[in-house]
């Protein structure tokens, strides 16, 4: 009898990969858009695990009371997506983290300088928000300020500039859980949020699939630590260990590898916890937190 193969993280995601490359090439580069730019846009955007417009089109299925907009939900998903990797293209900046390899390829500023380093994140972050509103949805306006609010200064914006240490933090674990709130937990949470809003949810609906997703995020962010602590940059695809060599706190020098591993399971326990109000159609959304434990990459 032959046992069946063991769902891997990559294929449970290849569905929303397709979806997301697909609304890439239809609506990330504007018409006009300088040629040399747009490439540059494209080449930024090209692979990635594409979680977060996975997530976005999850929670629109599981929250969903019938029929929904399936258009309205790639572009949520698209929207994220730009903000994500606009997040990336400057942290990978020299006035930032100063990084030459991001997704397995050198890094915006390596590849076409610094200047247009700068403009391809400027490009990505204001596209991201013109294609939620040219989707002419009703919500359109709520899922512009869900994602802003995400997004910008009480958000992933707050989050790099603690990181940065260009702010007052928290000393110990309570400072680290306030970056990971904000730089990731924050941006993972608005695509839930979004996908449920574009797919007309209850209002209950939508804080179960953010509560969960608030929590896959902060024990995603662990995870990633572990995984930059010990994995290798053919692994991750980006250059390891950067943060504990240059000195800055992380969860392994805040709680070490065991404690941090517990805590990450424990999250991601919550996670699956707080989707109990959907029943059986928030199985894909457990299955994904699991997967993400998991994952060597």
């Amino acid at each position: 009898m032959q046992t069946k193969p063991q769902q891997t993280l990559t294929g449970f995601l290849e569905p929303y990969v397709e979806i997301a490359e697909a609304s890439i090439a239809s609506w990330a580069v504007e018409p006009q858009t300088p040629q040399e730019l747009g490439d540059a846009m494209q080449y930024c955007l090209a692979g990635g695990k594409r979680l977060r417009p996975a997530l976005v089109h999850l929670a629109a299925e599981a929250t969903a009371d019938g029929s929904y907009d399936k258009q309205l939900v790639a572009m949520c998903g698209l929207a994220v997506e730009m903000i994500h990797v606009y997040s990336l293209v400057h942290d990978d900046l020299p006035a930032m983290d100063d990084d030459d390899l991001r997704r397995g390829r050198p890094t915006a500023h390596v590849k076409f300088g610094e200047a247009m380093g700068i403009l391809i994140g400027d490009a990505l972050l204001t596209r991201a928000f013109g294609v939620l509103a040219e989707s002419n949805a009703a919500c359109a306006a709520r899922l512009v300020t869900e994602l802003a609010a995400a997004a910008g200064a009480a958000g992933m914006v707050a989050g790099q500039v603690a990181d940065m240490q260009l702010c007052q933090l928290p000393d110990g674990f309570e400072g680290m859980q306030y970056i990971h709130n904000r730089k990731t937990a924050a941006m993972l949470r608005v695509s839930a949020r979004l996908g449920a809003i574009a797919a007309g949810a209850s209002e209950q609906n939508i804080q179960a699939v953010s509560d969960y997703a608030e929590n896959l995020g902060m024990g995603f962010q662990l995870f990633d630590d572990l995984l930059d602590a010990t994995g290798t940059a053919q692994q991750l695809g980006k250059t390891p260990g950067k943060d504990q060599n240059a000195g800055k706190r992380t969860v392994i020098t805040e709680l070490g590898i065991e404690k941090a591993t517990q805590l990450g399971k424990s999250l991601t326990a919550a996670a699956a916890d707080a989707l109990k109000p959907l029943g059986p159609k928030a199985q894909p959304l457990k299955t994904l937190a699991k997967l993400l434990i998991d994952r060597t990459h």
